[in-house]
């Protein structure tokens, strides 16, 4: 562990300085895109979290909804970001809450809408010359 003195205090750095934010509510996103909110029971060397009353919070637009997943464990490699939630400050971007059901269909039109502009994108720039190494075109090969 990794102790490090500024202004005369000790701050520990990596995972464990979210010692002092267990049992608080905090925003958890992943690598994959998804983003929790939950309050932080546990944490390992290696960045595994113990989430509890965790609910995913999808957001399309300015519309959302959150989805109980209740106790959920995350393995920290999939961690992008974390951080703490002050419900005292009024939002930057108003959100309106909608069901479960509206979110995920407007969710799946989003994630088609992307996968037809990146569709179209890939054919662009095969058709220039280029081609993306990281996204390989199946239909070229």
């Amino acid at each position: 562990m990794d102790v490090s003195i500024v202004n005369n205090d000790f701050y520990l750095s990596g995972m464990a300085a979210l010692i002092g934010d267990i049992d608080k509510q905090l925003m958890v996103m992943l690598r994959d895109g998804r983003t929790f909110i939950a309050f932080l029971r546990s944490l390992d060397q290696f960045g595994n979290l113990v989430l509890h009353q965790a609910f995913e919070r999808i957001i399309v637009g300015q519309q959302y909804a959150d989805i109980p997943r209740g106790l959920f464990v995350i393995r920290g490699e999939n961690v992008l970001l974390i951080g703490e939630l002050d419900f005292h400050r009024p939002l930057r971007v108003p959100l309106y809450e909608v069901t479960i059901e509206e979110i995920l269909k407007l969710q799946k039109q989003d994630l088609e809408k992307k996968d037809r502009i990146e569709k179209l994108r890939q054919k662009a720039m095969l058709e220039h010359g280029l081609v993306d190494e990281g996204n390989p075109i199946e239909e070229h090969y």
